[in-house]
């Protein structure tokens, strides 16, 4: 594991973190970019060797059907029909189940510390930016966890439902990465070589830029300017997600509470990580990765990623300092 301090100081405050593209040397190409709102999100999507418009209309067409497919709030959506389906079976599509049994997967792996069923959790804390910082009371956290349960989803065939009626999916650590995968497997169809899909900071690059050089992917220094990069990640055709407690939060009382739940407490999780950026070849792996070792700490995130093949990781902490794994040097 190789540490390095971050440009600039890192205090326990809440971050703005984000991602952004920096040009290479020379004069670079402008793509065709096309952005929109999906997934609660601003995403872009920028094609670098095709001037297309008909394949950023099948992107956003793919963006909207994945939204009112996957997403917990759209009523009718395979995920609300499960959420609302007291128990019954409710047949979904493929792309659900796919998504489910990933899902259930790193549950298992982290014996439940991530957990797709946290939804009656998340329901009783408002992390927007209107929110008026209330905290749920013990009681109502208590209630709500005791439907939380990863056994709760039951999959037979190509139909789902939730044991207890009460529980509730939520694929937010994850549905994101699984649809940017989609729309790179989309583009790569269609002969795209040089792309970039951008789902609300969740990055993925498809090849390198038209010269053959990396995409280099920017992450926001804490507390400067937009645009001011702490790490520049130069990278091609892998996936850069970032998780972090600057994403959704409130301060009350001098004390940060962000959207990172601890599904033992139902509390924000507490320890010593900013923000934790996951390199991977899948989107969908690095978007559940982020959230996972967030989850599990430096220690234990960082033992699970070296564990993994083609997979690494930053992990940005208090005192100021990025930690990466093994195979990354920057």
């Amino acid at each position: 594991m190789k540490t390095r301090e971050i440009i600039g100081k890192i205090i326990i405050f809440p971050l703005l973190l984000g991602i952004s593209f920096l040009a290479g040397c020379g004069r670079p190409k402008e793509p065709l970019s096309r952005t929109g709102f999906y997934f609660d999100t601003v995403i872009t999507i920028s094609l670098y060797d095709k001037r297309e418009e008909k394949l950023l209309d099948q992107c956003f067409s793919m963006a909207q059907s994945y939204e009112n497919l996957l997403s917990k709030t759209v009523e009718n959506s395979d995920v609300w029909n499960i959420n609302h389906g007291n128990g019954q079976p409710v047949g979904v599509s493929d792309d659900t189940l796919t998504l489910l049994r990933a899902a259930l997967s790193y549950a298992r792996l982290t014996d439940g510390r991530i957990d797709p069923t946290i939804g009656p959790v998340t329901k009783l804390w408002d992390f927007s930016p209107s929110s008026d910082g209330l905290i749920p009371s013990q009681e109502d956290l208590e209630e709500a966890l005791s439907h939380v349960g990863y056994e709760k989803i039951l999959i037979e065939g190509n139909t789902v439902c939730l044991s207890d009626p009460q529980a509730e999916i939520d694929l937010g650590f994850i549905a994101k990465g699984y649809i940017a995968d989609r729309l790179k497997d989309y583009l790569l169809s269609q002969g795209v070589e040089s792309a970039t899909i951008n789902l609300g900071g969740n990055v993925l690059a498809i090849g390198s830029r038209p010269d053959n050089s990396p995409f280099r992917i920017g992450i926001q220094e804490p507390f400067a300017p937009e645009g001011t990069a702490a790490l520049v990640l130069p990278v091609t055709d892998l996936s850069v997600v970032s998780s972090g407690i600057y994403e959704r939060y409130f301060e009350k009382d001098s004390t940060i509470y962000h959207h990172i739940l601890d599904t033992k407490t139902g509390y924000p999780v507490q320890n010593s990580l900013f923000e934790v950026t996951i390199l991977s070849e899948s989107s969908m792996d690095g978007d559940a990765l982020s959230t996972t070792c967030f989850l599990l700490g430096l220690e234990d995130g960082m033992n699970l990623i070296e564990s993994l093949e083609n997979t690494e990781a930053v992990f940005l902490t208090s005192d100021g300092s990025a930690h990466a794994s093994s195979g990354l040097d920057f």
